[in-house]
């Protein structure tokens, strides 16, 4: 019983196995394609500066894309609320089969909000795949008993009407928004791109994300190089939330970079600038 990944490569490294690549991990509720422009600043900025190429991907999380949806089976199961206990576990062990069957041992793992709730089970689980983590826009925290109702809810209304209506949020923005969101480009690409995920995906990545387990116990013991990133406006990982995230992981040197007029999707809205941060964590790898 296995959950299987869409990859998206945005290049390959030359296939060198004794690089480390670089693993970009979307957030909810849209696909890779939220990197497309910082992984192509990402593999610019590298090449400008001299750093010897290294792959960098993009994997579709399950019901994301075209990612295929996995059973109840597969997913381990569902607790009695309809949430599924196992399902980010099962999920991070997927992203590492991934990395191991291309024949490498370990990524640099970047996260952004449920992408980040990804990575740091990848370092609770198979911290030997680790080389680096960069979490954003994200947090370590277990929903709470009223967020793991509400999606939940939002679950069982996406699958039994094929509505995209309840998340639809995340393309509309309030007065207190960054610049890029409450423009007109922004708010028609992430409609487009909601409208353009399964409703049945969407219902599986709410449930996952409902019963992940709280994380907060693994920063302490993170021992890998870390970047920290988010945005100035984001509402729900501002840096008075990802400041606390960076302090808790003692055992390491975390750099931490507040992107100024930015929400959410940092990497969407200011994509030379994530990619730059990127690029430095590349560095203390390398």
């Amino acid at each position: 019983m296995t959950i299987e990944l869409n990859n998206n490569v945005y290049t390959d490294g030359g296939n060198d196995t004794e690089t480390t690549p670089v693993v970009l991990v979307h957030g909810f509720p849209v696909d890779h394609r939220m990197w497309d422009e910082c992984a192509a600043a990402l593999r610019d900025q590298a090449v400008k500066q001299g750093v010897k190429p290294f792959a960098i991907w993009a994997p579709d999380m399950p019901g994301a894309g075209e990612g295929p949806i996995p059973s109840d089976e597969d997913s381990g199961g569902k607790d009695a609320d309809g949430a599924f206990p196992y399902g980010l576990d099962r999920m991070a062990d997927a992203y590492v089969d991934l990395l191991h069957a291309a024949g490498y041992g370990k990524a640099i793992w970047v996260g952004l909000s449920m992408g980040g709730y990804l990575i740091l089970d990848i370092q609770r689980l198979h911290p030997e795949a680790v080389a680096a983590l960069a979490l954003c826009d994200t947090k370590a925290d277990a929903d709470s008993a009223d967020m793991r109702l509400k999606r939940v809810a939002i679950a069982t209304d996406c699958e039994t009407t094929g509505t995209h209506e309840p998340v639809m949020g995340f393309a509309v923005p309030s007065e207190a928004d960054s610049t890029v969101k409450q423009s007109d480009a922004y708010c028609r690409q992430f409609e487009t791109w909601i409208n353009e995920q399964p409703a049945d995906g969407i219902a599986w990545r709410e449930r996952m994300a409902a019963g992940r387990s709280d994380l907060n116990d693994v920063l302490p013991n993170i021992n890998v190089p870390v970047a920290v990133i988010c945005g100035d406006k984001d509402p729900s990982s501002p840096p008075a939330v990802m400041k606390p995230v960076a302090d808790a992981m003692t055992k390491t040197d975390v750099t931490m970079t507040v992107i100024d007029d930015c929400g959410h999707f940092s990497a969407y809205e200011h994509p030379d600038q994530v990619a730059a941060a990127l690029l430095e964590l590349v560095k203390r790898v390398g």
